[in-house]
């Protein structure tokens, strides 16, 4: 409480700022007209709401002099023949989108452009990432789902993967994965490297942090909610791209006009057939201290592929139905020969992960919505390790972990009055959840294996009291009934934001959240270590329900394309569960019940000015765990304590053509220190006593984007992007191998970044 205390204190000189006036002066030189948006947003303090089509290749002059905001929209409506509309003295609706959705969605939005173009940030503490209007992003020149969401302040990915980022100190496996509503298990392409969703198909992502709505649980650290187009598209829309890693389709195309329509998309790699310079860089990381780095063998097979379809059907204004498909497969196959003892070994890797989902909104009248969903989730992971001696196999070592998720829900929205919103909601799931671990020589024995099943039952509610002259508040809560282990939780949700000054906003959030499903770390036999996790139900006993509870405070201004946004956070975790570190005690390779305490700040600063955006952000975390029988029930610094992160980028945008710089700092990973002995490795210093060393990355990109012919409608964009500009070997992890059996030897395994990357794109539009 002190050190909140401490950092309100220190923003209070920032509540001083000067009033807006009347008129203000503004001059724009033949900017495109989104580009003209943000510069008035930033002068005039108004938000722009707009479909991009409505204002594409649309450019504006306006010459030097001062305009009240009314003169202003006047002469734009002169010039661009378009309508703007005033809501709330600060929202202005472009051509006529003047539906209620709009101008909620308006009314939510206190942040536009938070790192770039097409994020924002929303009066319920979430993020609003619009991935077909991103902005440019350093490293990127595609707009990655999940590496887009590591930009922000609070997330961190220490392993440098897409899908192994920590949100606020939790763990990887806390992350709620959604796509259409459809629960997601597997994370990324190439072992984590690329994120499985296609960022061409996915219309609007929702990142929350804090202040959850109660229609969200399962996980206790954050929900990443990915959503594809609901809207019937009465003309057909197409592209078509590659980059250095993979080639993609996507189209949308109307069936019925104004009816029924289809969107689907395909990615697939092509390294099977060219292997890229930025192929063979990301496998280097991938597969560094493994033998397939080592190995020597050309007909290795690694690829994936992901594909999605969706039908949204309009029979008439009140009713929408929508029916979703995604489908993830990573598949590698990789045989590597000793000469000398003529053996051979073989590892076969299969992942996939499939979802169907159906959903239906009916609108029963102006002030009540009713949204009904069903989803089934299927994740299946098969690894074999496969060992021969001339043509006899000799042993399989088998690891499989099999998924079944499924799910329907109800939800009723009642809009009482313009202040007051209330949510009430029903869900069910059921969860099958299974791994074995098998081996084979002469005779099958099993080495681990569990089957869980788990039904739960959640009753939520959710209210929302707005008064711009006093506050919002929105008070949630979520109780569920865990059927097989016969026990209820509650959790109640609250989240408060309010008008201090002018410019300086209050936003307070406090919840309570559990976690019934979650990853476990096997040692297995085989070097390849690449997929050692799998995930596994609570089952009441060694494995209980995670609790997790959150606080958090922070203010927030703007004035004259100035961004200022800190964030306070205390979080405890209880009941998370851990191996006990086999190598500390090899007769005693049992999981742990621990807890864990996290202390965070969050702080964000951005400034708008003639074509640039800068920005940086800082975070600081402090996490600490202890678990039974481990470290003397001490107190230890978590793996996930990254305890500094400084991120900066500045980027530039005339007309067509952006590019983008950013740099990264952080502190290095805690690990266990290790020292040779008489029998080896020993472990004598405590657990996490060390750090690897601090790690920065300088990273660039650039796209462009322009017309084939004057008379065509075909668009093009080109792009290049560069991680790791000059090439720094950041040591990023430490981590021991073996242990199998008592007199087994132990090894250290040390993993680098990635080097010098780069990547280039071309895309088709038309």
């Amino acid at each position: 409480m002190k050190k909140l205390i401490i950092n309100i204190l220190l923003i209070l000189p920032f509540l001083a700022f000067s009033q807006e006036e009347a008129k203000f002066l503004i001059y724009i030189n033949n900017l495109n007209l989104d580009d003209a948006f943000e510069k008035i947003e930033d002068v005039y303090n108004v938000r722009f709401s707009y479909q991009d089509e409505v204002i594409d290749d649309i450019k504006i002059t306006l010459e030097e002099r001062e305009r009240s905001l009314t003169q202003l929209l006047d002469e734009l409506k002169t010039k661009t023949q378009l309508d703007f509309e005033i809501i709330a003295k600060r929202y202005v609706v472009v051509n006529k989108l003047q539906n209620e959705m709009t101008i909620q969605e308006l009314d939510n939005i206190i942040l536009n452009s938070y790192l770039t173009k097409g994020i924002s940030k929303n009066k319920n503490a979430s993020y609003q990432i619009n991935l077909k209007s991103l902005g440019i992003l350093p490293g990127l020149t595609e707009p990655d789902v999940l590496e887009s969401i590591q930009l922000l302040p609070g997330v961190v990915s220490p392993n440098e993967t897409a899908s192994g980022f920590l949100v606020r100190g939790g763990k990887m496996d806390q992350n709620r994965l959604l796509w259409d509503g459809i629960n997601m298990y597997h994370k990324g392409h190439l072992f984590g490297m690329i994120s499985p969703f296609n960022p061409n198909a996915t219309k609007s992502v929702t990142f929350i942090n804090k202040g959850t709505h109660s229609r969200y649980g399962e996980r206790v650290s954050s929900v990443i909610a990915m959503s594809t187009t609901s809207e019937v598209e009465n003309k057909f829309k197409a592209q078509l791209g590659f980059n250095g890693i993979n080639g993609d389709a996507y189209i949308e195309a109307p069936i019925i006009k104004d009816k029924l329509g289809i969107q689907a998309s395909l990615r697939s790699s092509y390294t099977n057939t060219y292997q890229s310079v930025t192929f063979d860089r990301l496998a280097d990381k991938v597969f560094e201290s493994t033998k397939i780095r080592s190995g020597n063998n050309p007909n290795n097979s690694f690829d994936f592929l992901d594909y999605n379809v969706k039908l949204n059907y309009k029979p008439n204004s009140n009713n929408a139905l929508f029916a979703s498909v995604i489908h993830i497969d990573n598949q590698l196959d990789y045989t590597v020969s000793d000469t000398e003892t003529n053996e051979v070994f073989n590892d076969r890797l299969s992942i996939k992960n499939s979802g169907y989902g159906l959903g239906w909104t009916k609108t029963w009248n102006p002030n009540l919505k009713q949204h009904t969903s069903a989803y089934f989730s299927e994740y299946k992971l098969n690894y074999n390790f496969i060992t021969s001696e001339g043509d006899e196999q000799t042993s399989d070592f088998e690891k499989r972990n099999i998924i079944f998720d499924s799910g329907i829900s109800t939800e009723l929205d009642f809009e009482i009055n313009k202040r007051n919103k209330a949510t009430l909601g029903y869900q069910y799931v059921l969860k099958d959840v299974a791994f074995a671990f098998l081996n084979t020589t002469n005779l099958e024995f099993i080495l681990d294996e569990d089957k869980t099943v788990l039904q739960t039952h959640s009753l939520y509610g959710n209210y929302v009291y707005k008064n711009p002259k006093l506050f919002d508040i929105e008070v949630g809560a979520r109780t569920t009934y865990f059927q097989e282990l016969e026990t209820f939780r509650f959790e109640p949700r609250l989240l408060l934001y309010k008008n201090l000054f002018k410019n300086v906003k209050l936003q307070i959030s406090a919840e309570i959240k559990n976690q019934i499903i979650s990853e476990i770390d096997e040692t297995i036999i085989s070097d390849l270590s690449l997929e050692n996790r799998v995930w596994r139900l609570a089952n009441g006993d060694e494995f209980p329900i995670i609790n997790s509870k959150q606080i958090s405070a922070g203010f927030i201004f703007t004035n004259n394309g100035w961004t200022l946004d800190i964030d306070n956070y205390y979080k405890t975790l209880d009941h998370i569960t851990a191996l006990s570190l086999g190598f500390l005690n090899p007769e005693n390779s049992n999981f742990n019940l621990g807890e864990q305490n996290i202390y965070g700040v969050d702080v964000f600063l951005k400034k708008r000015f003639n074509g640039f955006n800068t920005w940086l952000s800082y975070s600081f975390n402090n996490s600490k765990s202890t678990y039974d029988t481990i470290n003397d029930n001490n107190y230890f610094a978590s793996r996930s304590n990254i305890r500094h992160v400084f991120s900066t980028s500045l980027s530039y945008k005339v007309s067509n053509f952006q590019v983008a710089l950013g740099w990264r700092w952080q502190t290095g990973k805690p690990f266990t220190e290790s020292s040779t002995g008489d029998n080896g490795l020993e472990f004598n210093n405590g657990v996490n006593t060390k750090r690897l060393p601090d790690y920065h990355r300088f990273d660039f990109s650039s796209t462009y984007k322009f017309r084939l012919s004057s008379d065509s409608k075909l668009r093009a964009k080109v792009g290049l992007s560069i991680r790791n500009v000059y090439d720094k070997t950041n040591f990023i992890s430490r981590e021991y191998r073996g242990n199998n059996t008592i007199g087994e030897d132990i090894e250290t395994v040390d993993k680098f970044s990635i080097g010098f990357t780069p990547n280039l794109m071309f895309r088709l539009y038309w």
